[in-house]
């Protein structure tokens, strides 16, 4: 199994950017699929973006034109910036690896995720 460790969540306000970070252990990254997912208090668990190992990149219609997923294969680590951030986009956000498939947003798909780290947006 992949390790997978995030960075950069934060409290920003409403209209800010973060950029959350996640690195992962191992020699499979460069052929998983990377993704991200985020849980506020009381919700289900939902995909947000991914990024294949072919290049693909997938978003949910919620954050489209305002979030971006990306890769460095050379440094084990994947990238989402999020801009114009609204107080719904309040969660833990979940960096997770599918290393077996090319399903990019069914999360049992995903065999390893992150802790998770917590994006607040305050309005």
């Amino acid at each position: 199994q992949v390790q997978l460790v995030e960075s950069g969540g934060g409290l920003v306000q409403a209209g800010g950017s973060l950029r959350l970070s996640c690195t992962a252990s191992g020699r499979t990254f460069s052929r998983s699929v990377m993704g991200w997912f985020r849980q506020a208090p009381g919700k289900e668990r939902e995909f947000v973006s991914s990024i294949g190992w072919w290049g693909g990149t997938y978003y949910a219609d919620f954050v489209k034109g305002r979030f971006t997923i990306s890769r460095d294969n050379a440094k084990n680590t994947a990238y989402l910036q999020m801009n114009s951030l609204k107080p719904e986009d309040t969660a833990v956000y979940y960096c997770a690896a599918n290393t077996y498939t090319r399903d990019y947003s069914d999360p049992s798909r995903f065999s390893s995720w992150g802790q998770g780290t917590q994006v607040t947006v305050s309005s």
